[in-house]
């Protein structure tokens, strides 16, 4: 019986010859990862138990982002006991302001991620390494302690689904809007405990971005994991980047697949997921003429917070005006994307505009900082998650969608098609 590419890695790691679904291994790791809100946690549990030292300094990575610039007293507290433990075991990928970035925009970047590695971090957003042709997962803080102390952890061997891409999506249509399709066509449980492999030609027309973009949602469905082939795109992105030994796993012809379903990309449309749930979506043309008045966008996070989110976002703001109603809150991944949408101009469109950029930062996503809604208030944002209270109040809503609807809504005040703006 054949294995997945998920089912490849994990059996490299854990030295067997092959593994099937269901099956307890445990798994050599390659990095693990922890930011200021669960890194502590873990670094208690490491206390706690009497460790005195970890696996490998230069496989543990502690990004300081979720309420970083430190919003107040108890998140300078963590960051402050993180970062002194960083110092104690001489972490080497201890990254705080002004080195930071949104944690799942800066690991690729920095080359700590890349094909074939095994990656745990204590974020559930982890899983957005896939788009390497990783296997990356996340877990509680209590498997990140046990990971920086043996350098390994338990899995779970996990079935699969198969999504062949075809076609090539047109006009507006991101990455985002084929995660969202797909949450929409399975539901936010349709993939639970299951790797999300995502494959055929039209993979190609899939940029980088689109892949992080669209790997990094997978948890949204349930799913462990979401992964990419090795292709020539992938092998440009971390040719001189990835700092690990890469090695691209291929699924077997006789792999089995829980299910399968084929996307055709030319016929999407953009997509917006409605409260409050990632799965209630609907296309622009459905929601058509009906006017759902918003207060607040938000461009960025791990999910849309790279460069060619902020570019499509521009494109779309370029020589407009915001509503006057509406506040709008832009965020790049890093302090590099942060560096190349300023060379490029970007910056100039958005405030110009009547939109605030911000240093790299979680803050609004989760209802940290930066951009928290009241009762009653209405947000259009390209993060992850539009749960009940996610981005502030109960009595909040979330629309989640691509950068270019985004922009288009705070142009005009409400849910728009950018082709219209």
């Amino acid at each position: 019986m054949g294995m997945t590419m998920s089912q490849k890695i994990l059996a490299a790691h854990a030295g067997l010859d092959e593994v099937k679904a269901g099956q307890l291994i445990e798994a050599k790791l390659d990095l693990v990862l922890g930011n200021d809100v669960t890194t502590p946690v873990a670094i208690n549990v490491f206390e706690q138990n009497g460790a005195t030292k970890v696996f490998d300094n230069t496989k543990i990575a502690m990004i300081m982002d979720h309420f970083t610039p430190n919003k107040d007293i108890k998140a300078a507290t963590l960051v402050k006991q993180t970062r002194e433990f960083a110092n104690k075991y001489d972490i080497k990928n201890y990254r705080d302001v002004g080195r930071m970035g949104i944690e799942h925009a800066l690991l690729p970047e920095m080359g700590l991620v890349g094909p074939g590695c095994l990656c745990i971090g204590a974020d559930s957003h982890t899983c957005t390494y896939g788009a390497l042709g990783a296997f990356s997962t996340g877990v509680g803080s209590t498997d990140m302690c046990a990971g920086m102390i043996s350098g390994k952890a338990w899995f779970k061997v996990p079935s699969a689904i198969k999504f062949n891409l075809v076609g090539k999506p047109q006009g507006y249509v991101s990455g985002k809007d084929v995660i969202l399709h797909i949450i929409g066509k399975i539901g936010v449980d349709g993939a639970l405990y299951k790797s999300m492999e995502f494959t055929g030609e039209g993979v190609k027309y899939l940029n980088i971005d689109d892949r992080l973009c669209i790997a990094n949602m997978a948890i949204e469905a349930g799913a462990k994991n979401g992964i990419f082939p090795v292709d020539d795109i992938t092998r440009e992105y971390c040719d001189g980047r990835y700092q690990g030994t890469p090695v691209a796993y291929e699924a077997d012809e006789d792999a089995v697949y829980d299910e399968e379903y084929t996307i055709d990309l030319s016929e999407l449309r953009p997509t917006v997921a409605f409260p409050h749930l990632p799965e209630n979506t609907k296309t622009i043309d459905e929601i058509g003429e009906k006017e759902i008045k918003i207060d607040q966008v938000v461009i960025g996070s791990c999910t849309n917070g790279r460069i060619s989110d902020l570019r499509a976002a521009a494109r779309v703001l370029n020589g407009k005006k915001l509503a006057d109603h509406v506040r709008c809150i832009v965020i790049p991944g890093t302090q590099n994307i942060w560096k190349q949408a300023m060379h490029e101009g970007l910056f100039d469109i958005f405030i110009d505009a009547g939109a605030v950029v911000s240093t790299p930062t979680c803050g609004p996503c989760l209802g940290g900082h930066m951009g928290i809604l009241a009762a009653g208030e209405r947000a259009v944002s390209t993060t992850n998650r539009n749960f009940v209270g996610r981005m502030g109040h109960v009595d909040s809503e979330v629309y989640l969608a691509s950068p270019a609807v985004a922009a288009a809504s705070a142009v005009t005040g409400y849910i728009t098609n950018p082709e219209k703006v």
